[in-house]
């Protein structure tokens, strides 16, 4: 059960990190961008390759988002001046074209060179090697410290949204506000200590999979925190008035065309970062079988379950994602008397069902705002 935390853990911070890459490019700046996952395919073997090589892997990891912020520059400059529908056209063309390329591709494997069909296997994974007590009470430490902060956040966040139900005159939807905020607290810092625990056990008795998971952690909570302050600052707020109308931004003189590359870039960027911890993860990646388009399609979900345009709706949206995908595997065969294909096919139709009704009842995701929805542009 432990060791299964573990991985949820480091699951969900992969594809939250993942998410927030996309919850930037559309729900902040309105970029429809259906092949998400090119960025994620760079990133992956970008590191995984340079890692091969002698690399370090932090290193690896940031030349990962290097090249994916790069490919994104390259969309940029080739659709972001046409209509918005020509980039999603083109970013879910390019996601399949990467994929092939791949597959197709001889890949410099160590010092061979290896068809990409075959996949790559046996490359270098963070903190695999057992570290000695002082540094597992470090890590254990570090945990702790992360642990405080989230607590931290979400009695702030909880505290914000009750100032303005005090103030507010508009007392529904701060009520609906803050009762949102209140359950999500509860439910997201119940898991926050439940992972801990399990984080505290697997650090002092060391499994390779808790160095992983902290290491994911902690690069969720800082680029969350910067995502955070960037997009509540003058640049964020540009990208905000280009996705409802990018008319009155230029008007004022802004480069709009530049805003967006940068947002496509960055977002590009995290989600290379996303593709690293995707493949030390895995420990083996096939272009066929883990960067498929369903991929792109499962931040999607979660973006849109969570509420497009807010960060930590991201975060919830990739643990309720994990956290059905871990229910439906354990419940549903005991309770739907199918074989495994038909299994996973009634999994994949009960969560567009539920996404069906999700929308009806609250199309912006529940922790979105209708007003900063994208979907009805």
């Amino acid at each position: 059960m432990v060791e299964y935390l573990i991985f949820l853990a480091i699951s969900t911070a992969t594809y939250a990190l993942f998410g927030l890459g996309l919850n930037l490019q559309w729900g902040f700046t309105g970029l429809i961008n259906f092949g998400h996952v090119a960025f994620l395919t760079l990133g992956a073997y970008t590191a995984v390759l340079l890692s091969l090589k002698g690399f370090p892997l932090l290193l690896s990891a940031l030349v990962g988002a290097i090249v994916a912020a790069l490919l994104g520059l390259i969309i940029g400059f080739v659709t972001l001046r046409l209509r918005e529908d020509y980039l999603s056209i083109v970013t879910i063309s390019v996601g399949e074209i990467i994929r092939l390329v791949i597959n197709n591709q001889e890949l410099p494997v160590g010092d061979t060179w290896v068809q990409g069909s075959f996949g790559v296997q046996s490359y270098p994974l963070p903190l695999s090697t057992e570290p000695n007590l002082l540094l597992r009470l470090l890590m254990i430490g570090l945990l702790t410290l992360l642990i405080f902060v989230t607590y931290f956040y979400l009695w702030r966040w909880v505290r914000t949204a009750q100032r303005f139900l005090n103030t507010d005159s508009a007392k529904m939807n701060s009520r609906s506000e803050f009762t949102s905020r209140l359950f999500v607290s509860i439910f997201l810092g119940l898991l926050a200590g439940a992972i801990y625990l399990s984080g505290v056990i697997t650090l002092y008795n060391y499994n390779p999979k808790a160095g992983l998971m902290v290491l994911s952690l902690v690069v969720l909570a800082f680029v969350f925190w910067r995502l955070e302050v960037l997009v509540r600052s003058p640049w964020g707020r540009i990208l905000k008035a280009i996705r409802e109308d990018e008319e009155v931004p230029k008007a004022m003189g802004k480069n709009v065309f530049w805003y967006k590359v940068q947002s496509l870039m960055l977002g590009g960027a995290i989600a290379g970062i996303a593709g690293a911890f995707y493949a030390w993860q895995l420990s083996a990646i096939y272009p066929d079988k883990t960067f498929e388009p369903q991929v792109t399609f499962d931040a999607w979900i979660l973006v849109i379950l969570g509420g497009s345009g807010n960060n930590i709706g991201t975060i919830l949206g990739a643990v309720i994602f994990f956290a059905y995908d871990v229910i439906t595997k354990e419940v549903l065969p005991r309770i739907v008397p199918l074989d495994a294909d038909r299994l996973s096919a009634f999994r994949i139709m009960v969560i567009g069902l539920i996404l069906m009704v999700l929308m009806i009842w609250r199309p912006q995701g529940i922790l979105g705002k209708k007003e900063e929805l994208t979907l009805g542009k």
